[in-house]
């Protein structure tokens, strides 16, 4: 076991006041219907980052998309990594073809126009 799975302390930190949630593994249901929650009092739009791109970051976005068909998903592709470059660009392909926008930076990322 390692713990390199937790938040680094410091990006806890200037996170500040917001929800994290630990998840059992790769992909987490209850995110999902956290977020499909919040859904129901606002329209919102999501946007992903993290590693692993091709385990992480493919599963909790398609399990979005499931649960949240019509809101809008984008993941900020270059602020990701995957296991390998190949399999990266593979989670971004899979993504895609799901409806889920690739942003590639910071200003789309959170729907800002450049």
């Amino acid at each position: 076991d390692s713990e390199g799975w937790q938040i680094d302390s410091r990006v806890q930190q200037a996170m500040g006041d917001v929800l994290v949630i630990d998840k059992p593994t790769f992909g987490s249901c209850l995110l999902a219907d956290h977020v499909a929650e919040l859904a129901e009092q606002e329209e919102l739009e999501i946007t992903l980052c993290g590693l692993c791109t091709d385990i992480c970051v493919v599963s909790n976005a398609l399990l979005l998309k499931a649960h949240l068909p019509e809101t809008k998903i984008r993941v900020a592709a270059n602020c990701c990594a995957g296991v390998t470059p190949e399999s990266h660009a593979a989670a971004l392909k899979t993504m895609q073809m799901c409806q889920i926008e690739m942003v590639y930076t910071v200003q789309n990322a959170f729907g800002r126009k450049e």
